[in-house]
């Protein structure tokens, strides 16, 4: 479980530097430069990423049990886990409604994909990995919506061609996952 915790503190640290330390972050990029920082994050955040998912794997069958969720949570997970995709796809698609009308919309999908997996999954080792993921999603959401609002930030209008085709690129992720996609990455089938 130490590989998981030290791989949550280094892809969430590096990831929150936004959300308590942009001053910083911003002069340390105006010092080093932008591509030796973007450079130094990628390194970081995949590190970060490669321990999370090595410590969550080894601690993923071992791991004591906090609860066991009825059945049907798997049926609510999936239907959360097309909204998160949606919102997550909204994030790419420039100039969508989504986007427009939640600034930050990975932030959401994060948040719900956090939350689907915690009433589908009852183990210690999952209430650490997808508990610290919403945590830092509420956080990165709020701050960042604040930030939006004291530098009076307005996202561009949404369109609905551009809203249509995030729809569908989230839907088609969707059915990627429930299809057999997730059960190859991850071991698991989400709906059995």
């Amino acid at each position: 479980m130490i590989y998981l915790i030290l791989g949550l503190v280094l892809f969430l640290g590096v990831h929150s530097l936004r959300i308590v330390a942009d001053g910083w972050r911003t002069r340390t990029i105006s010092r080093i430069g932008q591509y030796p920082w973007k450079g130094a994050y990628a390194l970081a955040s995949i590190a970060g990423f490669v321990l999370l998912v090595w410590g969550y794997g080894e601690s993923r069958h071992a791991s004591a049990v906090l609860y066991n969720p009825p059945l049907f949570m798997r049926h609510a997970a999936a239907l959360l886990m097309l909204v998160s995709l949606v919102l997550v796809a909204a994030a790419y698609v420039p100039r969508n409604h989504i986007k427009a009308a939640l600034g930050h919309p990975m932030y959401a999908g994060i948040k719900i994909w956090a939350f689907a997996h915690l009433i589908s999954n009852g183990r210690l080792v999952d209430v650490i990995l997808f508990g610290a993921f919403l945590l830092w999603a509420i956080a990165g959401f709020v701050v960042s919506r604040k930030r939006d609002r004291a530098a009076g930030t307005v996202h561009a209008a949404g369109q609905v061609l551009r809203t249509v085709l995030t729809v569908i690129a989230g839907v088609a992720a969707w059915a990627a996952l429930v299809s057999g996609l997730h059960l190859w990455l991850i071991g698991v089938a989400p709906l059995g």
